[in-house]
């Protein structure tokens, strides 16, 4: 991508007169939806995520454009919209959109050191050329066991090893850790480089398999798991809602999924996958500010898309029901105010309120709108709806509503959030929702049609 003249104007002369051009700190979380102590999750034990949250602004109401790891990836990265040609199953962005310009493709034009660390692409040889200032940095085995023996030996039936373990082992013991220390070291060196910077930390967990220290399950006694309330489908769901099969290519351990000892210890799993991911992201914003780089660092910790928890007996995402579309989205600017917004917004927003917040001009093929006028007043109307898309399922969501359309409309489901936040009825095929139903078809077109130009 080559920068407009005006634009490359003004950062050399922001340079030459010493303004300081802001840092970017992108966390990304796999699989973590919004199971936090700042977005009222009493139960879960997440202090550092927390205290971020408390010094930034907290969106309530974000959501992901693609509820896959690596269309949801793709669509934020690149600010684009899914269409039923991009982004759909194991896409690449080298693939699908080509021409279009990543996020810290710009950054890098732009004349920043941009670093991947963990998770960031979900295919790591990705637009990386262009997109970062070094070889992307990975783990060996994102989703190796401390314990390979027997996984070796469960691997024997099944794809994967066991579905959790938690032995009693430092945090570097398995790769997030290592992830965590090696966003530090860059830190340290970037600080010494004096260049800005944009560096991505991409955590694994809470994503399966349920890998994580001890201390971290002790954190929750096993009778104080509380389970999903409602493991009943929704009624008069139609038969293409499914769930994610992906936790079956596991070993459950003998248990039966459809039992209590198994929806216990799958959340117990989340839950302490979750505390140790907000354990190294704590690690690694205490580094920012030891260093001193807070005060000019831009924070983002984003999660790639929601994820069921036994509800609806569902574990994972993979369809466009709320749970599986809301995202935990939080970002702290100095000089900003901290604040919660639950103005509607979604994730393929970032890229254009980035490159706003850096001064840098964003490309012509970003779709994303940019919202850092929620940065300052949270009560800003924004989306008036977000748009996903999953397979044949293409969603809208408003204040009120949750609507979907499967294979063009050849079944519909809709959830008053309203009444029904659980969405535990399908009330599509409800006479009292027909206007309702029509209202949303004519919202889902709009978007749909912004997606494909």
């Amino acid at each position: 991508m080559i920068l407009k003249p005006f634009i490359l104007t003004l950062i050399l002369l922001a340079t030459a007169a010493g303004v300081e051009r802001p840092n970017i700190l992108f966390i990304a979380i796999d699989d973590l939806r919004p199971e936090l102590g700042c977005y009222g999750a009493a139960q879960v034990k997440t202090p550092h995520i927390d205290k971020l949250a408390a010094s930034g602004m907290r969106f309530e109401r974000a959501y992901c454009q693609v509820p896959i790891c690596m269309g949801s990836r793709a669509s934020l990265m690149t600010g684009m919209l899914p269409t039923s040609k991009r982004f759909v199953g194991n896409c690449r962005m080298d693939v699908d959109v080509p021409t279009a310009a990543t996020l810290p493709e710009v950054f890098r034009n732009a004349g920043y050191t941009t670093l991947s660390n963990g998770k960031i692409y979900h295919n790591q040889e990705d637009a990386a050329d262009r997109s970062w200032s070094e070889e992307p940095w990975m783990t060996r085995d994102n989703m190796r066991s401390h314990d390979p023996e027997t996984t070796r030996r469960l691997s024997k039936t099944k794809k994967r090893g066991r579905i959790y373990e938690s032995p009693d082992v430092a945090d570097d013991a398995y790769p997030d850790g290592e992830i965590a220390q090696k966003t530090i070291k860059d830190l340290q060196r970037l600080k010494q480089e004096g260049k800005p910077f944009f560096l991505a930390c991409g955590f694994f967990k809470p994503h399966m398999p349920f890998y994580a220290p001890k201390r971290y399950w002790d954190l929750y006694p096993s009778d104080s798991i509380q389970l999903a309330p409602n493991r009943q489908r929704p009624a008069n769901a139609p038969e293409q809602l499914k769930g994610s099969s992906e936790f079956r290519s596991y070993h459950l351990a003998g248990l039966d999924p459809n039992s209590d000892e198994f929806h216990r210890i799958m959340r117990h799993g989340y839950l302490a996958c979750t505390s140790y991911a907000d354990k190294l992201t704590g690690d690694v914003l205490a580094e920012l500010e030891r260093l001193g780089l807070a005060d000019n660092t831009i924070v983002v910790l984003w999660g790639d898309h929601g994820w069921h928890l036994g509800e609806h007996n569902f574990w994972g995402k993979h369809n466009t029901m709320h749970l599986a579309t809301r995202v935990p989205l939080i970002v702290r600017v100095p000089g900003k105010k901290p604040g919660v917004s639950s103005s509607l917004v979604e994730t393929s927003d970032l890229f254009p309120s980035l490159c706003a917040l850096a001064g840098i001009a964003a490309p012509t093929t970003v779709q994303g709108r940019d919202f850092t006028a929620l940065l300052d007043d949270p009560k800003k109307s924004f989306h008036e709806v977000a748009y996903s898309r999953f397979l044949d399922a293409d969603a809208v969501i408003t204040d009120r509503f949750s609507y979907t359309s499967f294979d063009n409309g050849k079944s519909e489901m809709l959830y008053d959030l309203s009444k029904d936040p659980q969405e535990n009825k399908n009330v599509a095929g409800d006479p009292k929702h027909a206007e309702t139903v029509a209202s949303m078809k004519k919202l889902l077109k709009k978007r749909m049609d912004q997606a494909r130009k």
